[in-house]
Order: structure tokens, then sequence, then C-alpha cells
């Protein structure tokens, strides 16, 4: 499997990037042309479409707020902590991706400054599902950056060889991904735009985690198994944290976060034993 993702993140090429710059352009030129290039307007030209997603999509809270927490950098990484064993290409990738996802979200969302939903609307008007988040830091949407940072790199890692299988794989992706970040504005917490900006930037994120990890070997060595020992550490963490997660929010994303944390902690030590 490891030697499946290497290949593919080996092969990338830097044109891939063309995608995502042109969408933020095409965003931006949009914006412009409906004279939104400031919180108040961009607010106010998804205040329709917010409402109305809303709405529709929050008709299954207990699944939509469980949903929601897949971007949540904790439950993400507990679902991919058995390729540290299996294919730690992708970790090596996941990791440079995270730092930058981490920049660019704490950077922009300081930038813009756009107040969440629940700041701007009558709190009765809408649905939260969840705790209300009132700050302005609503663009991009963290969780959407970690969603795509995340599915990109999967979706590179495991691409298929054959077009067919390549376009399907990609469909599935994009699907997946698109209900995921929108079970941000299913509970209340993001305008849609957010989600796309966050989306985008996620994917932006991935291929230079890609790129940087290539070109440098910063994280080769994940791949060495005497440093698991920092993995297992590290997810015996990560159980602590999920086991303060599931008694003060009970949510049964939580519960599988940390069945996959135990399976994975066990197989690593296993392996690392027999080394």
């Amino acid at each position: 499997m490891n030697a499946i993702t290497t290949h593919n993140c080996a092969k990338l090429k830097l044109s891939i990037l063309y995608l995502p710059i042109s969408l933020v352009l095409v965003i931006l030129l949009l914006l412009y042309k409906r004279n939104a290039i400031n919180v108040h307007s961009y607010i106010q030209i998804q205040k329709d479409s917010f409402f109305y997603l809303n709405a529709k999509l929050s008709q299954f809270p207990v699944i939509e707020y469980n949903l929601s927490e897949v971007g949540n950098t904790l439950v993400n990484f507990s679902f991919l902590s058995i390729f540290v064993v299996y294919a730690p290409k992708i970790w090596e990738s996941l990791l440079s991706a995270s730092i930058f996802a981490l920049i660019f979200s704490c950077i922009l969302k300081k930038i813009f400054a756009v107040p969440r939903p629940a700041a701007v609307f009558n709190n009765n008007s809408f649905v939260i599902i969840g705790k209300t988040l009132h700050g302005c830091n609503s663009l991009p949407s963290g969780h959407s950056i970690t969603v795509f940072a995340t599915l990109t790199i999967l979706l590179i890692a495991f691409m298929p060889k054959k077009l067919n299988y390549k376009i399907l794989w990609c469909s599935l992706v994009l699907i997946v991904g698109s209900m995921l970040v929108l079970t941000r504005v299913a509970i209340g917490a993001h305008y849609p735009l957010d989600v796309v900006a966050g989306s985008i930037v996620g994917y932006i994120c991935a291929l230079l985690g890609i790129f940087i990890n290539e070109k440098y070997k910063i994280w080769a060595w994940v791949n060495n198994k005497k440093y698991y020992p920092i993995f297992i550490l590290t997810f015996l963490i990560f159980c602590v944290l999920l086991v303060i997660k599931i008694l003060n929010e009970n949510l049964i994303i939580f519960d599988l976060s940390l069945v996959c944390l135990i399976i994975s902690i066990y197989k690593i030590t296993t392996v690392y034993v027999q080394k």
C-alpha cells in the first residue's frame, strides 16, 4: 500500500495548483461584481442561501452534528492513525499539510474577521446544533480546511491508474467532502462560501504538504519503526482527549474515533515489539 501512495505522490506536478488558484480568482471576481468585498455585503449576499441550506440540512441534527466533527483534527487523525503502519507516506504528507492548514486558517480568519451567523442573525431564526459560536472567525471554515486537506491527500495517494476508475474515485471523494463540509452550514456555524473557501484552502494545503514533503523529506522518519513510540504516546494522549469529549458531548463519532485509535495503538505496538 505504501508503495502505491509513494508512487502517486512522487509523480504529482505543480500544474495541479492551477485549478484551486483559478477557483479562488473566480470567487473573488464574483464577489467583486456583486460589490461584496466587505464583511457586511459578504454576509448579506449569502443570507437567503444560508437560511435555506441550514433549514434543509438540519433535519437530521444528530447525523449532521456527528459528521461535522470529522473536520475536528482529533477525530480526523484518529481515523487515519492506522496508516502509520500501512501507508506512512500519507502521514508524511498529512503532517506537512496540517501545518499549512493551521497557518492559513489562523491568518485568513484574522484578516477577514467575518462574524459567524449566530453573531449576526437572530438565533431563533435558524437552526443551531451543538455549541453556539459567536466569534468573528467564520471565513474560512477551519473544519472544511481539515476535511479537504485530508481527502485530497487520500485522493492522490490512492488514485487509480485507469481513467474510468479515476473519474469514479474523484467523484466519490468530492461528494463525500461536500457532504461533510456542508454540515457546518447545517449546524449554523458557517455561511456557504465559508465552507467553499475552506475546501479550496484545504485542497491547496494538501498539495503544498505533498510537494514540500517530496522535496525536503521532512517527515521521512515516520516510516522508521524506531520512532513508533512517538505515535504510541501521541495516540494515547488522543485517547484521553477523546474520553473527555465522550463524557462531555457523548457523540458516536468520538466513540468510533476512540475504537480506531485503540486498534491502531495495538497494531503499532505489535509491529514495534516485533521489529
